[in-house]
């Protein structure tokens, strides 16, 4: 019997850490240690339901268990056989309690090809990758394939870039093969820097032997034999484990030199990122490595022709190299039977937001945004009514619900307009404001800006300036069009992704949410009620008893009035915080 326990970011930080240690203890009381083994693995994906504790052989999924449920796990499911029903899944619609995840609506559409070992192998133990088919495909490549037999398959996949660009997986080698140089190069791009984004993570924290083997079969078909991965430094665990994995496979035998008895070799080194959102732009990210700053160059010349050290570099994220070996071990027919005609496989998305289960998705291209957000994901928090949802982070656009139905792939959400990105979505409400939604993205973008060309640098600054006067209720109708002028110009004129992306947010909210920004302009009101500067507290004389509560709690003295006796704000001195609101009891507080 196996005790796996999620071994995620998200869960660590609610203590499964000690969920283990406990479990261990617990173990070693009753004298089961050597029968029952504790693995901390990585991300499940259902993060809301988190900490999770699954029993293997039985698939008894257990949710939101805490370290003290470690001794009722042991005495009642390992000693007696019997399940902790209290622990179990609730169906929220039925009513139920579900014990096997594959009967839970989260996981019944999710085909897990990406993140087919995240929660189910022990990240920091090669011997278990290997036990579910780890490095066979590279085997196979190194004894049965030669290098262009391996880019055929990878082209015949369809498989797309997933960090964003979507360019052809098999093509991109193809032209860096194709390269002749005494030195290539083979990068990872981990730098994953959206807003609400964790799928690279994810995939780097459950299963670094995926990305290390679709490297190796990389350099294999480029004639490259160095790799680097690009890792932002604020993923600790992440790089902790691919430490890990590095040093086993260099054990092992699987990097170095004579990887499988062959003339094959490669090895791979971490290279840490600041954290700056322009280096996921490939040129920028080549940079940052050589020790320059973060900046894109102009294209072409491509990394596949010209990029670290002027050599040739394949340049792909950390889920596009999960699915290489399934693609080796199972063919490519397999996986281009998957998905849409221009989109094959699956997509790995970071639900995040307004909605009910938070977590880590693996779907089919094709699924339905509504697929998606109302089935696994469980609907909108509270019951509240959806508004948009936001994919690609901050260079993709906010879609509406005319949009539910739109099949997920990498064009028709071009089409919709917004974009696949890396996989971010962030689901929005009715409480939301989409002109507020808009700054937030854009005062990401100003901040992320390298400031090498002139379009990002001031163009995305200026709009910035617009939307905050607009939300500020100072706006005009002609701001609208200035608005949708410079996005323009910005998007035709900026020298990267990030500049000619950086509208994106603006330009859809606008399209589908215009009366929001009329009712800012024209009326000085937020129809959502979140701006603070278009807010006015107001007491109802007819509901406020004159308890004084309200008046105890503001910070500033805003609220005026005699026991008993209607109380008065002074809209002047009000800060908005909503402190009043809070402590009222009759509900004699408003928002106008």
């Amino acid at each position: 019997m196996h005790l796996l326990v999620c071994g995620g970011t998200g869960c660590r930080a609610a203590e499964s850490d000690a969920i283990v240690t406990n479990l261990q203890q617990e173990l070693e009381k009753n004298g089961l240690q050597d029968q029952v083994q504790v693995v901390m693995t990585g991300c499940f994906g259902f993060c809301e339901k988190g900490p999770i504790v699954k029993v293997s052989p039985d698939n008894t999924f257990y949710t939101q268990v805490k370290p003290e449920d470690a001794a009722e796990i042991v005495a009642e499911h390992v000693v007696k056989g019997r399940q902790v029903n209290r622990l179990l899944y609730k169906d929220p619609e039925k009513k139920e309690t579900v014990s096997d995840s594959k009967h839970m609506d989260f996981y019944k559409k999710q085909i897990r090809i990406a993140l087919r070992n995240c929660g189910f192998i022990d990240p920091e133990n090669l011997d278990e990758y290997i036990a579910r088919d780890g490095y066979m495909a590279l085997g196979r490549c190194l004894t049965e394939l030669k290098p262009q037999d391996v880019i055929n398959e990878i082209k015949e996949s369809g498989l797309r870039g997933r960090g964003g660009g979507g360019f052809p997986t098999g093509i991109k080698w193809e032209i860096a093969a194709k390269n002749d140089a005494d030195q290539k190069y083979v990068v990872c791009n981990a730098d994953e820097g959206d807003p609400g984004a964790f799928m690279d993570r994810s995939i780097l924290e459950g299963d670094p032997h995926a990305v290390l083997e679709a490297m190796a079969i990389c350099g294999y078909s480029t004639n490259a034999t160095k790799g680097l991965i690009y890792i932002r430094a604020e993923y600790p665990l992440a790089i902790k484990r691919l430490k890990i994995a590095i040093d086993q496979a260099r054990e092992y035998g699987l990097l170095g030199k004579n990887i499988f008895g062959t003339d094959f070799e490669f090895d791979i080194e971490l290279r840490y990122g600041a954290g700056a959102f322009v280096c996921g732009e490939e040129t920028s990210l080549i940079h940052s490595m050589e020790g320059l700053r973060g900046e894109p160059t102009i294209k072409p010349p491509y990394p596949a022709e010209s990029g670290y050290l002027g050599k040739p570099t394949n340049v792909n994220n950390v889920e596009t190299y999960a699915n290489i070996p399934v693609i080796i071990n199972k063919g490519a027919n397999w996986f281009n039977k998957i998905g849409t005609e221009k989109s094959k496989g699956t997509k790995v998305f970071a639900l995040a937001g307004k909605i009910n289960n938070v977590g880590l998705i693996e779907v089919p291209m094709g699924t339905t945004l509504r697929e998606v957000i109302f089935e696994i994901g469980g609907g909108i928090k509270d019951g509240k009514k959806f508004k948009a949802v936001q994919t690609g982070g901050p260079s993709g656009g906010c879609l509406t619900e005319e949009h539910l139905d739109t099949p997920i792939d990498f064009d028709n959400l071009v089409q919709a307009g917004s974009m696949m990105g890396s996989g971010g979505m962030i689901v929005m409400d009715e409480d939301d404001c989409m002109v507020s939604m808009a700054k937030f993205y854009l005062d990401f973008t100003v901040e992320e800006s390298c400031g090498k060309c002139s379009p990002c640098r001031i163009g995305n600054k200026r709009l910035y300036e617009l939307l905050d006067r607009i939300t500020q209720g100072k706006g005009e109708m002609e701001d609208l069009q200035r608005l949708r002028n410079m996005s323009q110009v910005i998007k035709d004129t900026s020298l990267c992704g990030l500049g000619q992306t950086s509208p994106n947010p603006v330009l859809s909210t606008l399209d589908n949410f215009y009366d929001e920004y009329v009712a800012h302009v024209t009326d000085k009101k937020c129809p959502a009620g979140q701006c603070k500067d278009l807010m006015t507290y107001t007491i109802i004389e007819e509901n406020c008893v004159g308890c004084t509560a309200c008046a105890r709690v503001c910070p500033v003295g805003a609220i005026s009035g005699e026991k008993k006796q209607v109380h008065n704000i002074d809209p002047e001195i009000c800060i908005k915080c909503g402190a009043c609101i809070e402590r009222c009891k009759f509900d004699a507080i408003i928002v106008k």
